[in-house]
């Protein structure tokens, strides 16, 4: 059995999110057939993995540089004491903004934003600075995206080899 946090999760459960991992679309019935297990063993396995809040989503990989969106911006943010969550979910609540992370070291939070326009990113920035909480930002363009997503499927399967 591979290492997982969550003891309740079994290796039917792995195999069940290796494949969502893949294509979320996929039925339960496809995935039951797939598995040699009955659809509602699959369903209950699906059900409880969405209430214990493992499975948190079903969605699509989208190209946002097909859409316009050609700019990504990394922005590391300095906050006073005290104020983190606050300035956080502030700027969590921008549209172009999709991951606001804690971190350690020389800045306290990691914005990840996408933008059509260097205008739209200089106003969120001066947007992000217009906060008295807020001491200094520092700003980088993406210049070429290498790897964008995670693969389940594959930190799985490095679990599996490290036995």
């Amino acid at each position: 059995m591979t290492s997982i946090k969550n003891s309740n999760i079994d290796e039917l459960d792995l195999e069940i999110l290796k494949i969502l991992s893949i294509d979320s679309r996929k039925n339960k019935s496809t995935i039951a057939e797939d598995l040699k297990r009955s659809p509602n063993t699959i369903i209950k396995h699906i059900n409880d993995l969405e209430k214990d809040g493992i499975i948190k989503n079903y969605g699509v990989q989208i190209d946002y540089e097909k859409l316009g969106y050609e700019i990504m911006a990394i922005i590391e943010v300095t906050i006073s004491k005290g104020k983190m969550f606050e300035v956080e979910e502030k700027i969590a609540e921008n549209p172009n903004v999709f991951g606001v992370y804690d971190i350690t070291g020389t800045y306290d939070a990691l914005i990840l934003a996408r933008f059509k326009s260097r205008e739209e990113l200089s106003k969120m920035i001066k947007e992000i600075h217009k906060s008295p909480n807020v001491e200094r930002t520092n700003t980088h363009f993406v210049l070429n995206i290498i790897k964008e997503a995670s693969s389940f499927v594959d930190l799985i399967d490095k679990e599996g080899k490290k036995k």
